[in-house]
């Protein structure tokens, strides 16, 4: 079964598509890397584990950028599951990039990361192993011919890395079909007959699972798959000055593609990242408690927001946006499940950001009017 080229290379070229998969974003970095490369490989894999561990780290050597903030340990312990016969999981907060860690393994471990199933309440098993053309289905009955791929008989009988988001979203029944993928590398196609009734894994095939540790469901996976998985967990970033790094550049690259020439003000966003740190862990700068929101106030979050008040300033008044732009932007994220979020916010806003220096702190403490209700 040969492997179709990619959505973004038949449809439209890279700088139109709002974002590329990490394949196309970084094909120079693979390109090099795949050059310098003389390490052994594990079978099947397009780079060493070397070279795939400097592609989501970086190497300023080869010029390599850093596309992960996380423990370069982790990187390590999921290079060397995707090398076994065990899927890795991928668990922890929302807004932690889980699915972009899943996405850059794909692409350095297998040089396409779009064999992609996103789950859901309402994911079925075609979507996830195989379905059939209807037309073809009656003309034919049962064959090849007839039968439409899904990411995972794909991933097996290319030898590549499926990825599977959200996956203790999906009913357990959807989730345990995975189990004789992940411990026999085996697809069974019963409707078939002779040696296309039996799909084997290639070496190279793997899956790459992630899990909100916030949803309902993270428990309720079967025993015997969560067994055939190894769990890591990526926690939010530690330290402030790296996570306003992440913020900031992130957001620079967002309010550029947007058609915004200002860059972001460095002032605002300090505020925004603290104001974020603050409400996520419900401690201020200083050690004082304060409520915790129950939103997601995730490092992902705040570059959503720095990228909105960055267009809000630059499309209506022409500028880079201010911490008045915050306020606004705030109530979006905070006030998305539980409406005391929004009393809280109000709150911190009166009563956390008076004793504090700088213009923009002044000028969030001024705009807690905007918030609504």
């Amino acid at each position: 079964m040969s492997r179709p080229r990619s959505v973004v290379e038949v449809t439209e070229p890279a700088d139109r598509v709002q974002r590329p998969p990490a394949e196309v974003r970084y094909a120079d970095e693979l390109a090099r890397l795949h050059a310098a490369d003389t390490a052994e490989r594990p079978p099947g894999w397009a780079l060493s584990v070397q070279a795939a561990r400097r592609f989501v780290v970086g190497d300023s050597k080869l010029g390599i950028s850093r596309k992960f903030v996380g423990d370069p340990s982790l990187i390590d312990r999921a290079l060397i599951t995707l090398a076994t016969s065990r899927g890795l999981m991928l668990v922890g907060e929302p807004g932690t990039a889980k699915s972009l860690l899943s996405e850059l393994l794909a692409a350095a471990v297998s040089g396409d990361s779009t064999l992609t199933i996103q789950g859901g309440a309402a994911t079925t098993e075609d979507q996830i192993r195989y379905s059939w053309n209807y037309a073809l289905l009656v003309a034919d009955g049962p064959s090849p011919r007839s039968l439409v791929p899904a990411p995972m008989l794909r991933g097996m009988a290319e030898g590549r890395t499926v990825r599977f988001e959200e996956i203790t979203r999906c009913p357990l029944e959807v989730q345990d079909c995975l189990l004789s993928q992940l411990s026999d590398r085996v697809l069974a196609i019963p409707e078939l007959t002779g040696p296309e009734a039996m799909v084997f894994a290639r070496d190279g095939f793997n899956i790459i699972a992630t899990a909100n540790t916030r949803d309902r469901g993270v428990n309720d996976m079967s025993s015997a798959l969560k067994r055939r998985f190894n769990f890591e967990t990526v926690f939010p970033i530690a330290d402030f000055g790296t996570e306003l790094a992440l913020v900031e550049a992130e957001a620079s690259a967002l309010l550029r593609r947007s058609g915004v020439t200002a860059e972001p003000r460095r002032d605002v966003l300090e505020v925004l990242v603290t104001t974020f740190r603050e409400l996520r862990t419900g401690e201020t700068a200083r050690g004082d408690s304060m409520d915790r929101l129950s939103a997601v106030m995730s490092t992902a979050e705040a570059v959503s927001v720095a990228h909105a008040i960055g267009l809000r300033g630059w499309f209506l008044r022409g500028e880079p946006g201010t911490a008045e732009d915050l306020v606004s932007c705030l109530a979006g994220t905070a006030a998305k499940d539980n409406p005391e979020d929004l009393a809280k916010l109000r709150r911190y806003l009166a009563q956390q950001v008076t004793w504090r220096g700088g213009d923009q702190w002044q000028a969030l403490h001024n705009a807690r009017h905007l918030l609504p209700g």
